[in-house]
């Protein structure tokens, strides 16, 4: 169960349902459970836990319950953990204070921090929160960079949320230009209530190309009527995400209003009306009234010509445009008589070019006609699978046929949910509700670059509109901009020191810069703690060029006749060598063959090396010998296979060779009724020595690698190693005199015929002739 996602849904009415006339309202409570997940001391995105949670429309309140869990006994002190909380897409985190890349925009999410010492929880409630999709982080402290062996008990902890809804299935819709009468009363309990305050929760919709939107509550009175006209409401408009907050405003005297400008397009928002009278029933009327400025002339495709334009533009199999064409909106009269401002509206083509990669094309070519009369706006909707990259806007003039006067710029607004129907010198670029980003280009600086990492999942507005000083452009009318929109899997693909890995999270994909060679950042462009050239020149060379060491030992090897071993010991320097080439964090790097078949050489060479150097000090007969040599490594390349990383792929061949090596000479020490071996200059100034060198190896290996001196201890093993081998290796066997190999270096070996049988002196092996 706690493998799967749970999600539950659990029904509790709170109020019977009335009729629409009684204004009461019907809430249902909803539970959203995900599974424990392992927690990771943060080094980059990838160690940040995600996790996704959706809220439906009308909910009134939602609370997180977070909750951490040790998954051991022993004592590891106190460690806090940091969540986030982000509505629309992941959250933008930077708890190492990193620079970030140039022109890249993000805005902070709210963080909280859970101290952990066996087991802990805590709540987070949000009231009227935002409908969509919620995103959950959390991470252990930043990472000390230790190395820890994998397969050692270590310090764990466990991160679950969990989140429970309080939703409303029949909430009163204000229609427009409708007054409708509304009741906060204490005895009603389908009311929504914080505290000792009574909230009353309606909703409206904004239609698309909505330029303002008011909402008026009026006729207010309580119940006793001592406080007729000043009855302490607040009336909000739009929901929590956070990061923005609804518009409020206080109601005194007779009534008050609320307006927006530039509201939220196609889409529901929430009005609230709280009373401030505790215990009191309190009467008011409220209305709304929405103001359309601008309506496209025609929207959908008309002639096949516009399908094969479209067509035409697109190189991606997988392409749709917003509209059909060029078209210039119909000015709308408000009701004072005047006509608002229009816009130039251009169809858009969406390609889906790859995982977390997509090009936004306008049909009409690449340059876009921007006037000072009306703003061109171009409509980008990015879906919930395209939040986890990020959005780049590169905004370019063109010069080549007209020439913009030093006193004249392009500004762009790009924004959600809603555009910027008007732009001039003195507005700033934002909605109603959301806030956008400003770009400016002009003679003396043709190009302007936004970026912005995990954007909302919602529709993006692009506003161009041509601004001259003194309200006078000259000649120049028109220009030509060339907008180039794209969502791409990271900033600038992580620049030279870095790489741009897909993360996922059950089924959400979202991609992370992993840094490398001490650069560090979202983009990996911070080089306060970056290593030089020589540092990283110096950690190649010593990883690599102390598995020169190994050579003694497969000298020493060979001297004694032992050619398989010394195989051995060759592949795994061989392997070693250009392993640690091609692992190196910087530029610095040289690969020979894919790294993963490196990796996997190299393991498995040194775990072969171990296990072939024991059984040989065993002393057992060579046909039992060599079977146990192949049946092992056969063994540990599936072990490798399996988990290269594993604590056991090293354990279980040592411990298994270890048991040979000492049933071995415990049956020669009975045998012979003396300690075996015999020597005591075989203990004091090779076994002994060799062991010691093994142990040291061992610990440094374990205990002491970090990230900042693996290049020193991981070299150093090297060396450990290879002396151990040469410490540790057998004498040759006196009673191979008769072997090819025992007559000195004879390379010519001929042996003795007799009859159809090929003789040898010792009786381990048989040739035969037929």
């Amino acid at each position: 169960m706690g493998y799967c996602l749970l999600r539950g849904v659990l029904f509790v009415a709170l109020a019977a349902w009335t009729s629409a006339d009684d204004g009461t309202v019907t809430f249902v409570s909803e539970l959203s459970s995900k599974p424990a997940q392992k927690l990771s001391k943060y080094g980059w995105y990838g160690n940040v836990r995600l996790q996704k949670f959706h809220i439906p429309e009308e909910t009134a309140v939602a609370r997180w319950l977070f909750s951490v869990t040790k998954g051991h006994t022993f004592h590891c002190g106190q460690h806090n953990v940091t969540i986030y909380i982000q509505y629309g897409a992941p959250p933008v985190i930077n708890p190492t204070e990193t620079v970030f890349p140039n022109a890249t925009l993000w805005s902070p999410c709210l963080s909280l921090i859970l101290p952990v010492t066996s087991q802990s929880s805590m709540t987070f409630n949000l009231s009227n929160p935002a409908p969509g999709d919620w995103y959950i982080g959390a991470h252990l402290p930043e990472d000390d960079g230790r190395i820890e062996q994998k397969g050692f008990p270590s310090c764990s902890y466990f991160f679950q949320p969990q989140l429970s809804i309080r939703r409303a299935v029949d909430t009163p819709i204000l229609q427009p230009d409708t007054i409708i009468q509304q009741t906060a009363a204490p005895d009603r309990p389908a009311r929504l209530k914080t505290g000792s305050h009574i909230c009353v929760c309606l909703r409206l919709y904004v239609p698309e190309f909505a330029s303002s939107l008011s909402v008026s509550v009026a006729d207010c009175s309580s119940e006793d009527g001592a406080d007729s006209g000043n009855c302490s409401l607040v009336l909000r408009l739009g929901s929590t995400s956070l990061q923005h907050r609804p518009v409020t405003v206080n109601c005194s005297g007779f009534g008050c209003s609320a307006s927006l400008t530039n509201p939220p397009w196609d889409t529901w928002l929430r009005v609230v009306v709280e009373s401030r009278l505790d215990n009191r029933t309190v009467t008011f009327t409220i209305a709304s009234n929405c103001t359309v400025g601008c309506k496209p002339k025609s929207v959908g495709l008309e002639t096949d010509d516009d399908i094969s334009r479209l067509r035409g533009n697109s190189s991606s199999t997988d392409s749709t445009a917003a509209s059909n064409d060029s078209v210039i909106a119909d000015p709308v009269t408000s009701s004072n008589g005047s006509a608002s401002a229009c816009v130039w509206s251009i169809p858009v083509i969406h390609e889906e070019v790859d995982v977390l990669s997509l090009r936004f094309t306008p049909a009409s070519g690449a340059n876009v006609s921007v006037t000072d009369a009306h703003p061109t706006l171009l409509v980008y909707p990015l879906y919930t699978q395209a939040t986890g990259g990020t959005l780049n806007l590169q905004l370019t003039l063109n010069t080549t046929n007209v020439t913009l006067g030093n006193s004249s710029s392009v500004v762009a607004c790009l924004s959600p949910r809603a555009p910027v129907l008007q732009l001039n010198h003195s507005q700033s670029c934002g909605t109603a509700l959301f806030g956008g980003y400003s770009l400016r280009v002009n003679a003396s600086d043709p190009k302007a670059v936004v970026r912005l990492p995990f954007p909302q999942s919602t529709t993006w507005y692009l506003t161009l509109q041509l601004l001259c000083y003194s309200n006078d452009c000259g000649n120049t009318s028109s220009v030509s901009v060339v907008p180039e929109v794209f969502i791409s899997a990271c900033v600038e693909d992580c620049g030279t020191y870095g790489e741009c890995r897909l993360l996922r999270s059950y089924s959400y994909l979202y991609a992370a810069c992993v840094c490398k060679a001490g650069w560090s950042g979202w983009g990996c462009t911070d080089d306060s703690a970056a290593q030089s050239y020589s540092r990283q020149l110096t950690a190649t060379l010593l990883l690599t060029l102390s598995n020169l060491s190994f050579l003694p030992a497969i000298v020493v090897a060979i001297k004694r006749f032992y050619i398989t071993e010394a195989a051995v010991y060759l592949f795994t320097m061989f392997f070693s060598t250009f392993y640690h080439a091609c692992d190196q964090p910087g530029v610095a790097v040289m690969c020979i063959m894919d790294y993963d078949a490196l990796q996997y050489c190299d393991f498995l060479g040194s775990v072969c090396s171990i296990w072939v150097t024991i059984l040989c000090m065993a002393r057992i007969r060579h046909a039992f010998k060599y079977s146990l040599f192949m049946l092992g490594a056969l063994l540990i390349a599936m072990s490798m296979q399996l988990d290269r990383k594993g604590l056991w792929n090293l354990l279980g061949p040592v411990l298994c060779a270890v048991l040979c090596m000492v049933t071995a000479w415990v049956y020669r020490g009975v045998q012979r009724r003396h300690c075996y071996p015999p020597s005591w200059r075989r203990w004091v100034l090779f076994l002994i020595p060799g062991a010691t060198c093994a142990l040291v190896g061992v610990c440094l290996y374990i205990f002491t690698e970090t990230e900042d001196n693996y290049y020193y201890t991981h070299s150093l093993w090297h060396l450990l190693v290879a002396s151990c081998v040469v410490f540790l290796l057998p004498p040759k066997e006196k009673n191979r005199e008769a072997s090819g190999w025992s007559r000195g270096w004879s390379w010519s070996w001929r042996p003795r015929v007799c009859g159809y049988t090929l003789c040898q002196s010792d009786k381990d092996e048989l040739y035969t002739v037929t």
